[in-house]
């Protein structure tokens, strides 16, 4: 493995870190309101809306309902507050796997 890889391999583990510790934000998709749930799925009632051009700090991943949207289809969700969901489909993080820790709760 050369200096390279080992660095992009490093990447995603201190992106996450910076994340946990609370001073990564991820913008979403612009042109887009995006509704925050109590849970991981577009079933789950609607706590709030985002306002166009926000930025979200994203407390850590869950797996839920399938969502497509400008940023592909994903099953995954963003936890930003306690009991506040976002499809990680309207929120550009880079990636299209988890880029926080998974939510335990």
């Amino acid at each position: 493995m050369t200096t390279q890889d080992q660095q992009s391999a490093q990447e995603p583990a201190e992106e996450q870190a910076l994340a946990a510790a609370g001073g990564l934000t991820y913008p979403l998709a612009p042109g887009y309101r995006v509704k925050v749930r109590q849970g991981p799925s577009t079933d789950s009632p609607v706590v709030r809306q985002l306002a166009e051009g926000a930025r979200v700090q994203i407390r850590c991943q869950r797996h839920g309902q399938r969502v497509s949207g400008p940023y592909g289809t994903s099953d995954i969700w963003d936890n930003i507050a306690p009991g506040q969901y976002v499809s990680d489909a309207y929120v550009h993080t880079g990636s299209s796997g988890m880029v926080a820790p998974r939510c335990t709760s």
